[in-house]
């Protein structure tokens, strides 16, 4: 199947059974009663979680619950069946736990999850659009819009690393605090090459097919020139790991069109970065990637390579490594660092000696959210807020 599917396997003969119909959707995870009877399976549908619950034995639809906006984690059913608890992180929750009676249809919220001070009612629901790439892939993308005001509203356009990853609309206190404190909207694609939307979806950026993915980047940007609330001036990209090299190689493809791009942890060379990543990694990212011993692939690499780029890289980029990075090492953030200065360009830099793939320390996560936003604000020219009582 092109989607992942559940099915019942007979253990003393017969054929395999399709328990999830034909939804063209993948299943996440799944529980079934203790006594057999009532299925219950969770959907990720176009990156929004759905629960479908079932009577195993009649194969008949039971009342189904209407869960917020989110993605569920885990379903689990109580001992006697009669209430199935779900797991489920919000644009406003960090992950809640719920429950639906099966019998009564009647949903209910157990946990309210710590915000701090912080308003939840304030925080935003993106919306689901879809726009047309350069080859008529419909692309999807969540959008996390400020609330309306004056004039058009800068845009961060975030990329999720992977590459065979998906953005998905759980709890990202990051994207909502550029649409509270910076004003901005947030579009968050699943370029091609993402889970979610079936195994074919996924091919489409493999090996020689890599700068497809790019091209949705440039479609997007057409997409946002159309929007009245958006401003086409004021777009930066923002992505780590697999998601920096798809920023690092938009700054290059669309620079008249970009404002400025964070790379965090990113591939700045496909060639370099698959020989110095882990060896316990190596292989498996060939298989995505290409096998940069092929001279027809290391070839492809040579010219889709940011590095061997810079030179049409003219705006502003942030770029964030740590040193310790197994997966991309710090080589790759300090070679595009030098090639852009060579250049002339501007470039700010944030190494962390104490960090691997990503900042986990609360420090360095704190360090990386201000030089982050300094970044932003100059970008967008935004004014940068002052302490409380500084003069």
């Amino acid at each position: 199947s092109d989607f992942q599917r559940l099915i019942q396997i007979p253990l003393d003969a017969g054929d395999p059974v399709p328990l999830s119909g034909d939804i063209r959707w993948d299943v996440d995870s799944f529980d079934l009663s203790n006594d057999g009877r009532i299925l219950a399976y969770v959907t990720n549908e176009d990156g929004f979680s759905k629960v479908h619950v079932r009577d195993l034995r009649t194969r008949r639809a039971l009342p189904q619950p209407e869960l917020p906006v989110g993605v569920v984690g885990d379903v689990a059913f109580s001992p006697d069946g009669r209430s199935l608890a779900i797991n489920m992180s919000t644009p406003a929750s960090s992950g809640d736990v719920w429950t639906w009676d099966i019998t009564r249809g009647e949903l209910t919220r157990w946990t309210q999850s710590e915000v701090g001070p912080v308003d939840p009612s304030t925080f935003v629901t993106p919306e689901l659009v879809r726009f047309e790439s350069f080859d008529g892939l419909s692309v999807p993308a969540f959008v996390y819009r400020p609330a309306a005001g004056e004039g058009r509203r800068p845009v961060i356009i975030d990329i999720h690393g992977g590459p065979e990853g998906q953005s998905r609309p759980g709890f990202n206190p990051t994207y909502q605090q550029w649409v509270a404190d910076l004003g901005a909207a947030v579009v968050v694609p699943n370029v091609r090459g993402s889970t979610g939307y079936g195994k074919t979806y996924v091919a489409l950026d493999n090996g020689p097919l890599r700068q497809d993915s790019v091209k949705d980047i440039g479609a997007l940007l057409d997409w946002i020139a159309t929007q009245p609330d958006l401003d086409p001036e004021r777009v930066v990209v923002h992505g780590g790991s697999y998601g920096g090299f798809m920023v690092l190689a938009s700054l290059a493809a669309y620079p008249e069109r970009l404002a400025g791009a964070v790379d965090i942890v990113g591939i700045s060379n496909f060639v370099s970065f698959l020989e110095n990543t882990e060896g316990y990694r190596r292989d498996l990212r060939r298989a995505e990637y290409g096998d940069e011993r092929d001279p027809a692939m290391r070839a492809i690499f040579d010219q889709i390579s940011p590095l061997n780029l810079t030179d049409r890289m003219t705006k502003p980029l942030l770029v964030i490594q740590g040193a310790n990075d197994p997966r991309v090492p710090r080589s790759e953030a300090e070679q595009i660092v030098r090639a852009v200065r060579e250049d002339g360009r501007d470039v700010w830099y944030l190494l962390a000696m104490d960090e691997g793939d990503g900042f986990r320390k609360k420090s360095n996560a704190d360090a990386q959210a201000e030089v982050t936003n300094l970044f932003l604000r100059d970008i967008f020219a935004l004014e940068t807020p002052t302490a409380a009582g500084a003069q």
